[in-house]
């Protein structure tokens, strides 16, 4: 899951302007904005040692459900709570946080917290049993209460300002972030609109909490009664001046992107949870050192997706570029990197398989 953002209220020259769309080119904010930068980039580089001071997100915790629930009518959607193995408190989580669970099975994924931020005891993901996934979700939501794992985090790429209006836009599963900022819109007294799209109302975890809220701002529109949505349906609500955050499938988050521009929204923040389309990409090869054996990557895919299909076991999570568990040596060529994640030295000789490319015709990689 990362963020994708596109903003009307950051300036070209990348001085933020203030909530009101004034221009906020200070030294103060330079100077902040420098710090953060180079702060965060530190900690994101960190390796996953607990021995660092305070609360790092890549600190690995041990964690035990607690709690199990089914929270859809087609119950494929399971509702997960954790807590410390002793109890105590936990790190502290915004809406929009998520948490990388590290299985038993050796899998990795990240699930959105969907719980109360004031319960410092307690984590609440949402999972949907994907049968022809890469096993993670399968494996999540067979989780049953007493079984431990391993979690890093929070982390938080999908953030919400707090403040002016706000249009919410959820897909199916993507409810989970989408869940808590409503809550959180809702006790701080924004003004807000809900948008929730799914393929039936049997399939759209929480309708039960939902369906409590303030229903002149709801809108629950499964596609089989309404249709396959338009850019509108999602987007009429959106309001002069406001932000839109959605969380959802590919062909949603394509709606929203191209549609926002029509809307009188000033800011639009939005958060994938499968791997994004590959652009601008040229076709290439990948040899697998391990074998010889040469892939051809095509100019619309992943060399994880290639990989993929000659080793299913290859080691991936987020698809997206940024939590490094895809990472690999490469032996021969040049990479284009296409993340953040790792530091100059790291590119260097070795690469994130899941967005990066290669600037030549091959790559040999550790594999």
């Amino acid at each position: 899951m990362a963020t994708m953002n596109t903003d009307r209220s950051i300036t070209t020259s990348g001085a933020p302007r203030d909530l009101r769309g004034r221009d906020r080119n200070d030294r103060v904010m330079s100077l902040l904005q420098s710090f953060a930068d180079r702060y965060l980039g530190a900690v994101s580089r960190f390796d996953y040692r607990p021995e660092h001071a305070g609360h790092n997100p890549d600190r690995a915790i041990t964690m035990v459900v607690t709690d199990r629930t089914i929270v859809a009518q087609d119950e494929n959607v399971a509702a997960l709570t954790f807590a410390a193995p002793g109890g105590g408190e936990l790190p502290a989580w915004q809406p929009g946080c998520h948490l990388d669970f590290h299985l038993p099975s050796g899998r990795r994924r990240q699930y959105s917290l969907c719980g109360d931020p004031a319960d410092r005891t307690h984590y609440r993901i949402a999972v949907r049993a994907i049968p022809d996934g890469g096993g993670g979700s399968i494996e999540m939501h067979g989780l049953q209460p007493g079984t431990t794992v391993t979690v890093r985090g929070p982390r938080n790429g999908f953030p919400f300002v707090g403040h002016g209006s706000a249009l919410f836009v959820a897909g199916g599963i993507g409810i989970t972030p989408i869940l808590a900022m409503v809550r959180a819109a809702r006790g701080t007294g924004m003004d807000w609109q809900f948008v929730y799209s799914g393929r039936s109302r049997e399939s759209m975890p929480f309708l039960d909490e939902i369906e409590t809220w303030e229903q002149d701002r709801v809108f629950v529109r499964p596609d089989d009664e309404y249709g396959i949505p338009t850019a509108d349906d999602l987007l009429g609500r959106a309001t002069a001046g406001g932000a839109v955050y959605c969380c959802g499938p590919t062909p949603m988050l394509e709606l929203v992107r191209t549609g926002f521009p029509a809307t009188p929204a000033t800011a639009l923040h939005f958060e994938r949870f499968g791997a994004p389309p590959v652009l601008d990409g040229t076709e290439f090869e990948v040899e697998l050192a391990s074998t010889g054996e040469v892939l051809t990557v095509p100019a619309d895919e992943s060399v994880l997706t290639v990989v993929k299909e000659r080793l299913p076991g290859v080691a991936y999570s987020c698809q997206q570029g940024f939590c490094g568990t895809c990472k690999v040596r490469v032996l021969a060529g040049e990479p284009e990197h296409r993340e953040t994640r790792l530091t100059p030295a790291q590119q260097q000789d070795e690469m994130l398989i899941c967005v990066s490319r290669a600037s030549g015709d091959r790559l040999v990689l550790d594999l």
